[in-house]
């Protein structure tokens, strides 16, 4: 009996390995530091850059993204230095306002925000948001903005629907060297 127990147990241990091989994982993880800014994390998938002049904070200011897809969701960090530290409470804001207006959301649910580094501002935050895409269809996204001196910067995680674990990786992984 125990032997017919121990070769069951071995089977389905190996048709559970053989479904685990037979597909390749969603997020593949990386280290990432961005050109430009001395922010390091990690994405679950290689990131390509586009530039882009844009007004915030009152400025003209030349905003680099870094996102790529991966797991059904699209992951982005969003960098920016808008020179005088005057704007970067207001820049902050402007980019967190931007992404719930941009999903038809309301203020949010407010999450643990905590990047290495960082320059301590009123107006960092991590939000989880649930609204709609122009086309439509539900998506939730979370959302981190936060500074180090001028630059600021936005990271966020989009989809159908955000993994907490994923997105907890994602945003744990923010770090600025001290």
């Amino acid at each position: 009996m125990c032997s017919t127990l121990r070769t069951r147990a071995q089977a389905a241990g190996l048709a559970a390995c053989a479904g685990l091989l037979g597909c390749a994982p969603a997020l593949d993880w990386r280290d990432v530091r961005p050109e430009g800014s001395a922010l390091q994390l990690q994405f679950p998938c290689r990131p390509t850059t586009q530039r882009r002049d844009v007004p915030l904070a009152g400025a003209r200011v030349n905003l680099a993204l870094h996102a790529c897809a991966a797991g059904g969701q699209t992951w982005g960090l969003a960098v920016a230095d808008v020179v005088d530290p005057g704007r970067v409470g207001p820049a902050l804001a402007e980019l967190a306002d931007a992404a719930r207006g941009n999903l038809g959301a309301s203020a949010g649910q407010p999450l643990a925000l905590k990047v290495p580094g960082a320059t301590p501002n009123d107006a960092s935050i991590r939000l989880r948001l649930q609204g709609r895409l122009p086309d439509g269809g539900a998506a939730q996204m979370q959302l981190a903005v936060f500074a180090r001196g001028t630059q600021v910067f936005q990271a966020t995680v989009l989809g159908p629907t955000v993994p907490d674990a994923a997105a907890e990786t994602f945003f744990a992984s923010l770090r600025l060297p001290a």
